[in-house]
């Protein structure tokens, strides 16, 4: 099992590209199942998760073809199995995102329930509801999915759907659905995220008709068939922020090449408000800060929401820069419920924390010290890595499986601007 090992102290400069966002990829690739027609994604980025996403998409006879620079083709008028069977699903919840397209161009799809998720539990109920709302009969046995078309009907219907949550893959599922339901969709309580637009921008790029992405309230009119189109993957907001925060950790001067300050607004304000210098520039980001952190950063209290708040995605990022920053901060999670289990391998390193329920309280310290700490899910994993950047001495991050879920050789592209890191057996 591999582990990175970090010696700490070392402050970061130059530029770093932004690999494509994990979290557009996955409903990206579902939604290459929506039409007969090769579809060519662009700046897809090199994840496990995104190796399992094909490996599902392949398992039901699409053919996929991978080309340099991030580009995948996918070409589902072979597909013969519209079926996603728990061997593949239980690895990665995003497989649930095959359930819309599947039943909107086949009008039959099995797809089995996401086992269980580390941070919490992420129901599925919201997607079964709405997708009867647009007329498909579901029946949930056996730990599988089932749903169909009623005798007599070849295509899905619109609907009204408001969720009783905010739901990206949630709204992901019946954006991809409506695009060919028979008739108007409206999607009240949408997800905001980035990811949404991006998505529904390939959609439109295939022939949907759709309006109002980017907000709370989305329209689609659906049409009778989607055709091929060519997409680039939007840029990672999280990968952004958390090279954001590296760097504000450490010290140094970075361009993050392709990230969008727009889509990290609530985040950048905080590391401002902390004492880092970050600014717009040509074709990305750059964030300047004077190292040791202590000298110069101060602590940050924020709470976690629905995008366009604090995602929750970079809780734990924020949180390694709030233990080497001058005075005290508390960090609300509201997404998740078991989303603190970083905090004691921080504290390993070294950092003041303590929990009570969904806050953590951190006071700030001059110093971390490098010890072995083992990553918990794919956020953690980041965080542990950041607080080993400033860490005295050698930090040796175990179970990195997580972090090569969702980022893009996190360690090459650290050593590309000065970080002293390696991955190690």
């Amino acid at each position: 099992m591999d582990k990175l090992l970090i010696r700490g102290g070392q402050p970061l400069h130059g530029t770093v590209p932004i690999s494509g966002a994990k979290n557009a990829a996955l409903p990206e690739l579902c939604a290459t199942l929506l039409t007969a027609e090769p579809v060519t994604l662009h700046n897809v980025p090199r994840l496990q998760d995104v190796n399992t996403m094909l490996k599902l998409i392949r398992n039901m006879g699409v053919q996929v073809e991978q080309g340099d620079g991030g580009a995948v083709t996918v070409h589902a008028g072979s597909l013969n199995n519209p079926e996603a069977p728990y061997e593949l699903v239980k690895t990665m919840r995003a497989s649930v995102l095959a359930l819309g397209p599947l039943l909107a161009r086949f009008g039959e799809a099995t797809v089995s329930l996401p086992g269980g998720c580390a941070i919490g539990s992420r129901p599925v109920d919201q997607h079964l509801k709405g997708l009867a709302a647009m007329g498909a009969d579901i029946v949930v046995e056996h730990g599988y999915m089932i749903a169909k078309l009623p005798k007599g009907r070849t295509r899905l219907h619109g609907a009204r759907i408001a969720t009783d949550m905010v739901t990206v893959t949630g709204t992901e599922n019946f954006l991809m659905a409506a695009a060919l339901a028979e008739g108007e969709t409206i999607l009240e309580n949408a997800a905001q995220e980035p990811e949404i637009p991006d998505l529904c921008e390939m959609l439109i790029a295939m022939g949907a008709k759709i309006e109002g992405h980017g907000s709370s309230r989305i329209r689609i009119e659906g049409v009778e068939r989607l055709h091929g189109a060519t997409h680039t993957v939007v840029a990672d907001r999280i990968e952004t922020g958390t090279f954001l925060c590296a760097v504000a950790a450490t010290g140094g001067d970075v361009v993050l090449q392709h990230g969008r300050i727009d889509h990290l607004e609530s985040v950048v304000e905080k590391l401002r408000d902390a004492g880092a210098t970050v600014t717009a520039v040509d074709g990305g980001i750059r964030v300047q800060a004077q190292g040791p952190a202590y000298t110069h950063l101060k602590a940050q209290s924020f709470r976690t929401h629905e995008y366009p708040g604090f995602p929750t995605d970079m809780q734990a990022q924020f949180m390694a820069l709030n233990c080497i920053a001058q005075g005290s901060a508390k960090v609300t999670e509201t997404i998740f419920e078991n989303r603190f289990m970083h905090v004691n391998e921080l504290v390993r390193l070294g950092a003041h924390i303590q929990i009570d329920g969904k806050v953590a309280v951190v006071e700030g310290v001059p110093k971390l010290s490098g010890a072995t700490v083992m990553a918990t899910d794919l956020r953690a994993s980041a965080s542990l890595v950041i607080a080993g950047l400033v860490a005295e001495g050698e930090t040796v991050v175990d179970r990195i499986y997580h972090l090569d879920r969702g980022y893009d050789q996190m360690e090459a592209k650290l050593r590309g601007i000065g970080a002293d890191i390696e991955r190690i057996k």
